[in-house]
Formats: structure tokens, C-alpha cells, sequence
């Protein structure tokens, strides 16, 4: 059998489960960090509930993926998870999810690892959205997950710091309403409304313009000029000011 014989035969089966998002259709890719309470409590400790360098190796994971060659318009990132937003005309491998996935955990696999010099691996998942108002629910949603997940932490991590045990811990905080979760910390002299927003919500990245102060090379005159850069966001509202605020940072797309 020729190579080219052998390879129209075996490209059937390779490519036999690709799927292609549709056009139009809005894609955000959600990376979760793979082990990642076992890296950041037992191969690399780092300080809990939230470590600063840790958050910050996320934020420039984000911004990476958010170059990384697909037109990704907007980032999302808390605790140990990346939500990038696609164009809807983003049509890059003609939108094959197989690809989509493997290069976006690829690549935050690799960046993240040389950030904070250990191995450590992302997994992948799509979510396809029918319409900008479901966009803007998503990110909502994540801000809104961020929030709940760090108000446990905050009351999971002081209880264990005082002596308890993870199960012990555990069965304390599981039925106990968010005032009361609030109660236990203020009770240990822990204001959680005082807590770092970028904790509770997560921060935004998007694309903005910055003006930069240059000079005419044929005038010798001082001038403007406007370059497109990606900014982020860590104080963000709640609720439906989110939403809001979300819709005043993306294009109509």
C-alpha cells in the first residue's frame, strides 16, 4: 500500500470524532487546575485559604492563553480555574474542539509550570453559548461561585488552623447558612467583608486601549498614540451590577 493510500485510510479514524462549534456560537474554554489542592497543600505549600503568588501566577496564566493565537476577547480567573470568551467569529483549526481544547490546556499547563517552577496540569472543558446575554450570565456565575467557594474556605482554613480536624471541619460548615459562616469568622475576629475583592470574585481581564506619549521622528513634536493592551479588573460588583458592568467591557459582538 503507497503512503498516501495508507494515510487516506488511517486519517478516517483519526479524525472520526472531531466536532466543530458552529459558527456564530459563543465559546469559553474553562480550565481547571488538575490535583491542584494536592500541589498547592502538600507539593508546594502554599499559604491558605488564598496565596497571593499563587493568584497572580493564575492572572498571567489567564493573560497567556488570552494571546496564545486564538481571538479571545475576554478572561476570567478565580481560585484555580481560567475561563476564556472566543469571538464568535473566531474560526482558528475551523473551530475543531479537539483543538481547542488540547492547545488551551496545553498551553496553561506549560506557562503555569515555569511560573511556579513545579509541574502542574489543567484540564479542559467548552462551553458553548447561544447569545451575549448568556455570556454575561456565565461570568456571573463564576464571579457569583468564586464567592460562595471563598467564604467556605475562609471558615474551612480557620477551623482547621485552630486544631480540627478535615473531618470535623467538614461537618461543622455543612449546614450552616451564610450569615452564619459570616458569624463564625467575626466571632474570630474576622471581617469578611474586609476580605481582598480579588479573593471573593475573581478578577476580569479584556482588551483596552492605553494612551503612550511618543515622538514625530519627521517633526520632532510630542504625540499620542493609542496601543491595545489587556487590562484587569480584581474590584468587581455583585449581582446584577456584574452583569452590567460585563456588558459595558465587551463589544457588541
Amino acid at each position: 500500500m503507497k503512503f498516501d493510500e495508507l494515510d487516506k485510510k488511517m486519517r478516517v479514524f483519526e479524525e472520526a470524532g472531531d466536532i466543530s462549534i458552529i459558527p456564530g456560537l459563543f465559546v469559553v474554554v474553562r480550565l481547571d487546575g488538575r490535583s491542584f489542592s494536592r500541589l498547592t497543600h502538600e507539593t508546594k505549600k502554599f499559604e491558605v485559604p488564598f496565596d497571593e503568588i499563587f493568584h497572580n501566577a493564575m492572572v498571567a496564566t489567564t493573560e497567556h492563553c488570552m494571546k496564545c493565537g486564538f481571538r479571545a476577547i475576554f478572561g476570567y480567573t478565580q481560585s484555580d480555574e481560567i475561563s476564556i470568551l472566543l469571538h464568535a467569529d473566531d474560526n482558528l483549526f475551523d473551530r475543531k474542539s479537539r483543538k481547542i481544547i488540547s492547545i488551551f490546556s496545553g498551553e496553561a499547563s506549560g506557562f503555569f509550570s515555569l511560573k511556579v517552577g513545579i509541574p502542574a496540569a489543567f484540564d479542559s472543558r467548552i462551553c458553548v453559548l447561544p447569545s451575549q446575554e448568556v455570556v454575561t450570565d456565565y461570568f456571573r456565575w463564576r464571579s457569583e461561585d468564586a464567592n460562595r467557594n471563598a467564604l467556605n474556605s475562609y471558615c474551612y482554613w480557620t477551623l482547621r488552623k485552630e486544631g480540627m480536624s478535615v473531618k470535623s471541619a467538614t461537618e461543622q460548615l455543612k449546614n450552616l447558612s451564610t450569615s452564619e459562616k459570616n458569624q463564625l469568622l467575626f466571632e474570630r475576629k474576622i471581617n469578611y467583608n474586609n476580605v481582598p475583592s480579588w479573593q471573593k470574585r475573581g478578577t476580569c481581564l479584556y482588551f483596552g486601549a492605553t494612551k503612550k506619549a511618543g515622538i514625530n521622528k519627521l517633526t520632532g513634536e510630542c504625540v499620542s498614540t493609542s496601543r491595545r493592551v489587556i487590562k484587569k479588573e480584581s474590584d468587581l460588583p455583585l449581582g446584577k451590577a456584574f452583569n452590567d458592568w460585563i456588558s459595558g467591557i465587551l463589544p457588541k459582538l
